[in-house]
């Protein structure tokens, strides 16, 4: 007899990915690890192949159901190879069966790309930390057993945790307030093929961090609270009078005692009125610093992580059929995008095993939008900002980088835009 095969429901943050995933909004995120010499490929394959094992789950190929996509066990597996196209290209291609991922390199970089599907940021993080790890124990001959301080048993890592702590309450609700502002929109001149342009600013992150406490504030406030500032310094008179709205992905494995890889996040939106702003950065970061604390309360992190498994437990949602639901999400979605003007991701610090760490230059991490998203992550004295856009030019991201070195923070800046020759 041969082997069973497994299926497995998706997740509730995953179950609206495949129907929001058109243009250049491919869902694919993208996180990297620079080292400081030249990646062997050999190698590189090796350790793919014996971490693997432990993720089951990131070897699934994606099904439309009757009701709800799902993900199917395959023999299928990742190939790794030099770079040599551009990035975040899509990984999910209806009615094909492919892996929804992929790991490759170019020069001194690793990159693993994911569809959103399979997992969040953090979730992939765990799989790329034991990955580098491997790779480096084996290219160097360490004899040590190690992995990084957040590796969890295979049971852990694969459960849906989601389900594991929903509680019923009106997570609909949550959702649509939501989408209940209409917030500014950037705007720009879009890539022709949609292909999704990258820009990354590297900064020190203890000056970041002294920057923070000098405005006593926290680096996620200061993060989003530039931002804010940039945008706004984009926006001509008529634009100041619609509000500018950061949406805000929150780790759940923060509040909720979970070692899940899959996706565990919810979102929280960042609201500010232009009209309030009186040229300091003190007046966005107290609006910033109120609705974070507002909303990261016990009780609100509870209803944000119900307004995603709400999806699941709504009977009425759950008959309709996946045509319909494909639909009906899309429209959502599209209404939802209206309430927020970008978004930007906190990743946060990423810690590596001591054996391995002086290999490492840094990582950086970059989420495809329909317009433009924000990923930050640090690794010791390197903090990245890591935008991505289908826009040709990225004039917030510019003025973002312009206000950090007002604040007297230099920035390393690198780009993957096309050259139009």
């Amino acid at each position: 007899m041969g082997k069973k095969t497994n299926w497995y429901k998706l997740d509730n943050a995953a179950k609206i990915v495949p129907s929001t995933a058109k243009g250049a909004n491919t869902r694919v995120f993208r996180i990297t690890c620079q080292l400081k010499e030249k990646v062997d490929e050999l190698v590189l394959q090796r350790a793919l192949d014996e971490i693997i094992e432990d993720y089951p789950f990131f070897n699934c190929v994606l099904h439309r159901g009757v009701f709800w996509y799902y993900l199917e066990d395959s023999n299928l597996r990742e190939t790794v190879r030099q770079e040599d196209t551009p990035a975040c290209l899509p990984l999910y291609i209806p009615g094909h069966k492919n892996l929804l991922y992929r790991v490759n390199y170019f020069e001194n970089r690793i990159n693993l790309e994911m569809f959103h599907v399979l997992a969040d940021g953090t979730g992939a993080f765990m799989f790329f930390k034991n990955l580098v790890t491997r790779y480096l124990v084996i290219k160097h001959g360490i004899e040590a057993d190690i992995k990084p301080i957040d590796d969890f048993s295979i049971e852990e890592k694969n459960v849906d945790a989601f389900t594991d702590f929903y509680s019923k309450q009106k997570g609909l609700k949550q959702l649509k307030e939501m989408s209940a502002v209409k917030a500014y929109q950037l705007t720009g001149e879009i890539d022709d093929n949609l292909l999704p342009h990258l820009v990354e600013g590297t900064v020190s992150a203890s000056k970041f961090l002294d920057f923070a406490h000098k405005y006593n504030t926290t680096v996620g406030v200061l993060c989003v609270a530039v931002y804010i500032k940039a945008i706004i310094q984009g926006m001509n008179r008529g634009q100041l009078k619609k509000h500018v709205v950061v949406s805000v992905p929150v780790n759940l494995r923060q509040f909720f005692k979970s070692g899940t890889s899959r996706n565990f996040f919810g979102v929280i939106n960042i609201d500010y009125d232009p009209a309030e702003y009186r040229g300091q950065l003190e007046d966005i970061i107290a609006k910033v610093d109120h609705d974070f604390k507002e909303k990261l309360s016990p009780e609100n992190i509870e209803k944000t992580m119900n307004s995603y498994a709400a999806l699941e437990h709504n009977l009425g949602i759950q008959m309709i059929p996946l045509p319909i639901k494909d639909l009906g999400i899309g429209f959502f979605d599209r209404r939802a995008k209206k309430g927020v003007t970008s978004s930007m991701s906190n990743l946060g610090q990423i810690k590596m095993p001591k054996e391995v760490e002086d290999y490492i230059e840094g990582f950086s991490a970059f989420m495809t939008a329909a317009s433009q998203q924000i990923c930050v992550c640090s690794y010791k004295d390197r903090l990245s900002f890591g935008e991505v856009s289908p826009f040709k030019t990225h004039k917030s991201m510019l003025n973002f980088f312009r206000c950090l070195t007002e604040l007297g923070i230099e920035v390393e800046i690198g780009t993957n835009d096309y050259d139009e020759e």
